[in-house]
Parts: structure tokens; C-alpha cells; sequence
């Protein structure tokens, strides 16, 4: 039942609107459709010798990318190029398909290996066996095999780049606010518990966990930006994509920034937690450094949702740099605080010093992001 109930609601996405849901029903329907066609063609019109072939490779050309599907496809074509090619020569010199796949398959399977095939390599083997096990092995019915999967190649190609080629610019753009949230309530929780004094470990763990989290989020977004680019590559929608296309510095910039939060972010969290447990791995702040770094927090996290907007949104250059601003100037008096209130416990200034350094690594980047 839970299975019916998800595929349903996935349904529903892909019905209301934009997203992963519809662009994968899309790709489930030009997939379908390359089938078709191949077949109709090679099977139905022209009734080819081996017309299954056809639709075979056309069905498993229609990837998430254009781009994909033409590097795939000459891959594909060469691997059953060279297992066709190898069966056909050995099986008419042997004369016994038992003895050729004996010969044949090791050869095959090493060829899928080369580097240069990918991981389509492994149709090296299958163009073999289907030599191999489909009745007498002859020239005319190799070359037909070819010519039937470099068709399907170019229908596959063809209805994959024709036909509502995919775009990920939305979906790049998603992730990366997602992550941008994400730091940003983590943030927002940390300094609302340090500003009441909550001291609670089970708590502390919640928000580290959240943390460590975080690092997936960062590369998930790093995935789907190099996603995004791949589809724009010989992409005949680059031009009509109503998004501005991720080949500019603002996603890479987005990258380090969500990069430097989340460490940031991670080595706030694990402090907080040491100080926290009961164990005495670290002491806690006094109150009034940790109003302050409190305070600081919550200026970290305004910032990235500004840097957030001002990158994937609504233009607010002059509000993130005003609020870097300000969060430089808390800094400085972060510092000016934690420094008084340090003793010479080894072990109180490196609580300290932890959380300081934290806090210069990402106003530092913040404020680098907006020069």
C-alpha cells in the first residue's frame, strides 16, 4: 500500500507543476516513444532480420541529458561493434557455438573494460551473445545487427533532443536554497539555545547531527550543478531556458560558500555539543560570550539566507554586503569579548578559540563572496 500511495503522489507532481516527477515521467514517455518508433520503422516497415535490436538501443538511449546520450550512444555502437565483430569472426572459424563463447566472452568481457567504453562497455559481451545464440552465425546477419542498433542509436539521439530536451536548471536552483535553509535554521536554532543558556546534550546532538547532515545537502548541490551543465550542452533549449544558465561564477561561488557554512556550521555544533555533555570534554562559555557569539550566529545565518537570494532571487547585493558589514563589526567584538573572559585553562581557550576560529573562516567567506 505504501508503495501505491508514493507512486501516486509522485503522480500528482508530475500533474501540478515543474520538477523531478515530471522530467522523469517525461524521459519514461520519449523512452517509450524511441521504442516505438524504432520498431515501427525497422520491425513493422522494413520487417529487418534482427528488427528487435532497433528499439533495444533506442529505448536505453533516451538518457537524463542530451549530452549523454550522444557520448553513451558512440560508446554503445563501439562496444557492440567490437562484440559483434569478434563473435562473427570466431564463430565462422570454429563452426561451434559452444567453443566460440568459450573463446569469445573472456575477450569481450576485457574489451568492456577499456576505459573509452564506460560503462557501456558491458554491451561488448551482449553483442557477442547475441551472435552467438541467435542461430547460424553469417556476415549478412552481423551487419544487419549493426545497422538495426546504429538506428536505434539515432532514433534514441533524435527523440531525446527533439523532444522536450531535459533541463535541470530549476531543480539546481532548488537544492541550492535548500542547502542555503538548511545552514541557515541550523544556525538560527544554535544561537536561540546559547542566547537562553540551554545547555541540554540530547539537543546539542540534534543540531550536530543536522550538521553532519549538511555536508550531503552541499554535495547534492554540487551534483546537480554539474547536472545542469551537462543538459545545456547541446541542448536545443539553452537559448528559450527561462533560467540564466549555470556556466557563470555564481554557482561555483554558491559552492564554496555552502562549503565553508557547513564546516563552519559542523565545527559549531560539535563545540557546543562537548560543552554540553557532562563528561567535562570542554567548558562552557560564560554567558555573556555566548549572548555575544549568539548574536553572531544569528547575523550568520541572515547573511546566507541574503546570499541566497541575492544569487538564485531577488536581487539584494546592498543588503548582503551591509549585513556582512555588520557581521564583520560583531566579530570584532566577539573577539574583544572572548578574549577578556579567557583564562588560562588550556582547555577554556581552546573551547574558544574553536568557536572563533569558526567564525572567522565563514564571515571571511561571506565577505569575500560579496567583493
Amino acid at each position: 500500500m505504501r508503495g501505491i500511495r508514493l507512486t501516486w503522489q509522485n503522480i500528482r507532481r508530475a500533474w501540478a507543476g515543474p520538477g523531478r516527477e515530471r522530467d522523469l515521467a517525461v524521459q519514461a514517455v520519449k523512452a517509450a516513444l524511441a521504442a516505438w518508433v524504432a520498431w515501427a520503422v525497422a520491425g513493422w516497415w522494413l520487417r529487418a532480420p534482427v528488427a528487435f535490436v532497433a528499439p533495444w538501443v533506442a529505448v536505453v538511449l533516451v538518457e537524463s541529458t542530451v549530452y549523454r546520450s550522444i557520448a553513451r550512444g558512440l560508446q554503445q555502437l563501439g562496444a557492440i561493434a567490437a562484440g559483434t565483430v569478434a563473435a562473427t569472426a570466431v564463430g565462422l572459424l570454429l563452426h561451434s557455438t559452444v567453443t566460440a563463447m568459450a573463446v569469445v566472452l573472456p575477450l569481450a568481457m576485457l574489451l568492456g573494460q577499456w576505459r573509452r567504453l564506460g560503462s557501456q562497455g558491458i554491451y561488448a559481451a551482449t553483442g557477442a551473445l547475441f551472435v552467438l545464440t541467435n542461430g547460424s552465425v553469417s556476415i549478412a546477419t552481423s551487419a544487419a545487427r549493426l545497422t538495426e542498433a546504429l538506428f536505434g542509436a539515432v532514433v534514441g539521439i533524435t527523440v531525446n533532443a527533439l523532444v522536450r530536451p531535459p533541463l535541470y536548471l530549476h531543480d539546481t536552483r532548488t537544492v541550492l536554497r535548500d542547502a542555503t535553509e538548511e545552514a541557515h535554521d541550523i544556525l538560527r536554532d544554535v544561537a536561540d539555545g546559547l542566547a537562553q543558556g540551554r545547555w541540554d546534550p540530547e539537543e546539542a546532538a540534534a543540531w550536530h547531527e543536522r550538521a553532519l547532515r549538511l555536508h550531503g545537502l552541499v554535495e547534492q548541490a554540487r551534483s546537480s550543478v554539474e547536472w545542469s551543465r551537462e543538459s545545456l550542452r547541446v541542448n536545443l533549449r539553452r537559448r528559450r531556458a527561462a533560467a540564466a544558465p549555470p556556466d557563470d561564477k555564481s554557482y561555483d561561488d554558491a559552492l564554496v560558500v555552502l562549503d565553508y557554512a557547513a564546516v563552519h556550521t559542523a565545527g559549531v555544533t560539535r563545540t557546543v555539543l562537548e560543552a554540553a555533555t557532562e563528561d567535562g570534554r570542554a567548558p562552557r562559555p560564560h554567558p555573556g560570550p555566548a549572548r555575544r557569539y549568539a548574536e553572531f550566529l544569528c547575523q550568520s545565518a541572515h547573511a546566507l539566507r541574503l546570499y541566497s537570494h541575492s544569487r538564485f532571487g531577488d536581487e539584494r547585493e546592498d543588503e548582503l554586503r551591509a549585513a556582512v558589514a555588520e557581521l564583520r563589526g560583531t566579530l570584532d567584538e566577539l573577539r574583544r569579548d572572548l578574549v577578556r573572559s579567557t583564562t588560562d585553562d588550556p582547555d577554556e581557550v581552546a573551547t574558544y578559540g574553536a568557536l572563533l576560529a569558526q567564525a572567522h573562516r565563514l564571515a571571511d567567506q561571506l565577505a569575500a563572496s560579496t567583493a
